[in-house]
């Protein structure tokens, strides 16, 4: 399904930005260039010889700008795609996108706010991954480790020294809060420029109507998301060969320093019960690799990247399932119209 809506016009903004401005600037016959040369437009009133004069005169790919901002984008209406074969009332909200297609194949309430929980944690990943070293370490301090009671963990102790590539195992398998905050400091040095960072890498992905406070995804009125906005924020994180090998992993081998020096190894296996083989996946699709989530007031979430023949990648999200079993139940059902 592509449809163009409000949700989507930050796209349409970006992609024609250039030539607005040139008809514009066309008023006025000429422009100087990020250099100080002036640029004169032999028919100032023509689009097309004004975008033509302006590409051969900067350094600036307009032509590229212009037109294909949004190119790789699902676009999405509003409205719910309901299609037979999924029970829509296992969750709140709920998206199945084909990445090569460009098309959205199910959605339900896919601009709706919700909460992400430890879906959050892609988007920590994604940060992390553009702006750190991964051979980079750091060392545990005890205000990382101030989770609230029944936190996930993967077992980080204060004064631990970890890289931040098994930092990020321990975020995406075992969906450890305690890696979560060890990154924040490690990357922006608090919780809350990170949380900025994050902010403004959703941001310029498109991801509008999303708004994040912490890298691990415990609850905050102030923390949410939407299906479209993690699709957005998912796929952007997909591009990166590092995060799909950590997200594919079914186990890691964590391996770091105590504070006395010792070699501490941890063994981390991934939440996701379609790799770690308690849930069956349909014939003729592939699931890479996804991050779960779940707190009382998201309750029980799933971001999934597969591929239907090994080369048609899907990505689906459910949020908000009632129930573990309910939420596999619909996971599994779209990914059933994939294998179709």
């Amino acid at each position: 399904m592509k449809c163009i809506n409000k949700c989507t016009s930050i796209f349409l903004k970006k992609a024609f930005r250039p030539v607005t401005a040139l008809i514009a600037l066309s008023i006025s016959m000429s422009v100087l260039t990020g250099c100080g040369e002036e640029i004169t437009f032999k028919n100032a009133y023509d689009v097309y010889e004004s975008t033509k004069a302006y590409e051969l005169n900067t350094a600036v790919a307009v032509k590229e700008e212009r037109a294909f901002f949004a190119e790789d984008l699902c676009v999405a209406s509003p409205a719910d795609l309901i299609s037979e074969g999924v029970t829509a009332s296992l969750s709140e909200a709920a998206g199945l996108f084909n990445i090569q297609e460009h098309n959205l194949e199910f959605g339900k309430n896919i601009h709706g706010r919700v909460f992400p929980a430890s879906t959050t944690k892609i988007l920590t990943a994604y940060v992390a991954l553009k702006h750190g070293d991964l051979d980079a370490t750091a060392t545990v301090t005890e205000a990382e480790l101030e989770l609230e009671a029944g936190s996930t963990i993967c077992g980080l102790s204060v004064g631990d020294t970890a890289s931040l590539k098994e930092l990020l195992y321990g975020l995406m398998l075992c969906s450890g809060n305690d890696a979560a905050n060890v990154i924040a400091d490690m990357i922006s040095g608090s919780t809350e420029e990170f949380a900025k960072l994050m902010n403004e890498e959703a941001l310029a992905l498109g991801a509008t109507n999303s708004h994040f406070v912490n890298p691990h995804g415990l609850h905050d009125e102030a923390h949410y998301t939407t299906v479209y906005d993690m699709y957005l924020i998912f796929q952007a994180a997909l591009e990166s060969k590092q995060f799909v090998s950590i997200i594919s992993s079914k186990n890691h081998t964590g391996n770091f320093q105590d504070s006395m020096g010792n070699i501490i190894s941890k063994e981390w296996v991934n939440t996701n019960k379609f790799l770690n083989g308690e849930a069956p996946v349909p014939q003729g699709v592939q699931v890479i690799g996804g991050k779960t989530g779940t707190t009382s007031d998201a309750g029980y979430c799933l971001v999934l990247y597969s591929q239907k023949a090994g080369n048609i990648p899907y990505i689906s999200i459910v949020y908000k399932s009632d129930s573990r079993d309910n939420l596999y139940l619909e996971m599994t059902e779209l990914l059933e119209k994939i294998s179709k």
